[in-house]
């Protein structure tokens, strides 16, 4: 089943023409999963709404996502930094993709109701590296801080 899934995800990727260890998919599930960790708990709710996020981003089944999750998980503990992955973002997304996964991430962290100093400057520097205006990001910050009430 698992080598199933994986060659589900590798021919996935080859469609995308990009290496297997650096795709879209990848690089925004890394980048969310960062913030989840800045703050050094993995809060449950925390680890529902990266995994909603992830689904919502590029409609993944089950399947998918937990190898997307599993994946996640080996190329941050290899990752010296964010710029593998924002490089990519930046090559392959536009503005409003980019701004989509600037509410993403402010999401996560916002899961647990607990904003920390970490968390947000996790983001800040992921902005930063995504060409994102500050503008940009306290917009997005206070949209998904303090959502419209219908």
């Amino acid at each position: 089943m698992l080598l199933k899934l994986n060659d589900w995800f590798n021919k996935h990727l080859i469609q995308h023409e990009v290496p297997a260890e650096h795709t879209v998919e990848l690089a925004t599930a890394v980048l969310l999963y960062e913030v989840m960790r800045a703050d050094h708990k993995f809060d449950a709710q925390e680890q529902l709404v990266y995994r909603h996020q992830l689904e919502r981003h590029f409609s993944l089944d089950d399947d998918e996502l937990s190898v997307l999750c599993e994946l996640t998980s080996k190329h941050v503990d290899e990752a010296v930094d964010f710029h593998q992955f924002t490089r990519l973002i930046n090559a392959n997304c536009d503005a409003q993709q980019k701004h989509n996964i600037m509410d993403s991430l402010w999401r996560v962290a916002f899961a647990d109701h607990d904003l920390s100093a970490d968390e947000e400057y996790t983001i800040r520097k992921i902005a930063d590296l995504l060409y994102i205006p500050h503008s940009q990001f306290i917009k997005s910050k206070l949209a998904v801080q303090d959502p419209p009430k219908p």
